[in-house]
């Protein structure tokens, strides 16, 4: 009565293994999307310039800067200008005929002679402007212009390198998501196997029901970590399409890599990050218009020779104290303002000092992001080097753990944590070399040097899927 019992359960776990196969196959199947886009990762870094918002606001950005530099180099033309006035006056004007009173009385012309206009004018008048001297306000714009231009370009040069980290951390962790994938079905697979070895040698009196339902247990949790690996690998392929305004799914093409070589002194990169890192060159750009605005504020302290003309285009309508034309040069000075230039002017070196300890700060933190990131480069490099010594003894010991399973001298634990052993020490080389994928990009970023990722990874070994 105990032998058909036992056919039974091998029966139903055999038919739990064909519907497992059934499912897995039908995601794969439906995971096979024929319109998918195959990119390796310099074509995907090209898409994602071309796609990316925030690029495109940095570079409008740019653009503005650059009209307002060039709106700049007018400052020191004249400012012509035209005016018409319509309007209704009034205007007496009082003659005196002195020695010739006595003449004009005779003729009953008093003295003095009264001349009243009451009537509609239209006065069309042309007037201009030109700056000779402003105290050094002109100048003082033209470089703070220019300098906005500079820090334009360099935000612009920051978003460039910003990208690189995010498309690596998502298309790398796709080729992570897809070899976690891989080695979480092996190790269900393998642990089926067990399975069914178990109920075999169950049927067979070599092996404890308690062993076969220790492998149950096994496949069953595998089979769910796998399942939660699809849907990893699902999202961060969503994720991807999503970076790259995609309508389709993106398949990258590119695996994960290390180079097995250390990469050169710190100290190199630290001297790259310090002369070329675009956040240097924003914030020097900075301080140059913060040393700008106090020329400005200065200036203001100054007097202001400018030259002036005018002419009228309509002398009939012409008031007569007023001139047909006019020219000539003038001298402005302000006493008093209510504006508080003094405060103005300390005000305007207290951003040009902050301008200046933000840069000195902003040297020290890429300093420390470049050393952390250099660390956590070489850290993930080592991970992975011993990590391949720990997989081959790990399969090694698989092999023995099975063969002593099959022989008796093993347990079903025994095996399984064989089994998980060898499948948590592949997952955990894919994520050292996922690690050093990321931080390398990190490392680069922090130097200036993110558009030389492709160079280190042209050099370094693919990592494929075990």
């Amino acid at each position: 009565m105990t032998a058909p019992v036992r056919s039974r359960q091998g029966r139903r776990v055999v038919r739990q293994g064909w519907l497992v196969a059934a499912v897995v196959w039908s995601a794969a199947v439906a995971a096979q999307d024929p319109a998918a886009t195959a990119l390796d990762f310099g074509a995907a870094r090209q898409r994602l310039l071309q796609v990316s918002d925030a690029l495109a606001a940095a570079e409008a950005n740019v653009g503005g800067k650059q009209q307002l530099a060039e709106a700049t180099r007018a400052l020191r033309l004249p400012e012509i200008s035209g005016e018409l006035q319509r309007l209704e006056l009034k205007k007496t004007l009082e003659l005196p005929l002195g020695s010739l009173a006595p003449v004009a009385q005779e003729y009953g012309i008093s003295s003095p002679l009264v001349f009243v206009d009451q009537d509609w004018h239209t006065r069309p008048l042309v007037k201009a402007t030109l700056p000779i001297y402003t105290g050094g306000q002109i100048p003082a714009a033209q470089s703070a212009a220019k300098a906005a231009v500079v820090q334009a370009d360099a935000e612009r040069a920051l978003q460039v390198q910003a990208l690189v980290p995010q498309l690596v951390q998502v298309y790398f962790g796709a080729q992570l998501a897809e070899q976690a994938q891989a080695v979480r079905r092996d190790t269900r697979d393998g642990l089926e196997r067990h399975l069914q070895n178990a109920v075999r040698l169950e049927q067979e009196g070599f092996a404890t029901k308690a062993q076969r339902l220790q492998a149950l247990v096994a496949r069953d949790q595998a089979e769910r970590e796998y399942q939660k690996a699809v849907n990893d690998l699902a999202s961060i392929r969503a994720a991807l399409a999503l970076l790259l305004r995609s309508g389709a799914e993106i398949a990258p093409t590119t695996p994960l890599f290390v180079d097995r070589t250390p990469l050169p002194p710190l100290q190199t990169f630290r001297d790259t990050a310090l002369d070329s890192h675009p956040q240097i060159a924003r914030l020097d750009a900075l301080v140059e218009q913060a040393g700008q605005g106090v020329r400005v504020q200065e200036a203001k302290l100054k007097p202001q020779i400018y030259a002036f003309g005018q002419y009228d285009l309509r002398r009939r309508d012409a008031l007569l104290t007023e001139p047909d034309w006019v020219f000539g040069v003038g001298l402005r000075y302000t006493f008093l303002s209510s504006s508080g230039r003094g405060h103005q002017i300390a005000a305007a070196r207290q951003q040009r000092l902050q301008a200046e300890a933000g840069l000195r700060e902003a040297r020290n933190r890429i300093e420390i992001g470049v050393t952390q990131a250099y660390n956590a480069v070489d850290t993930a490099r080592r991970q992975y080097l011993l990590l391949e010594s720990s997989i081959s003894r790990a399969e090694e010991n698989l092999r023995l753990q099975d063969l002593a399973f099959r022989e008796g001298q093993a347990t079903s634990l025994d095996l399984i944590d064989a089994r998980l052993s060898l499948g948590g020490a592949r997952i955990e080389r894919a994520q050292a070399a996922y690690q050093y994928d990321y931080a390398l990009a990190q490392l680069l970023e922090a130097s200036g040097q993110a558009d030389r990722y492709e160079d280190y990874l042209r050099t370094a070994e693919k990592v494929l899927i075990p």
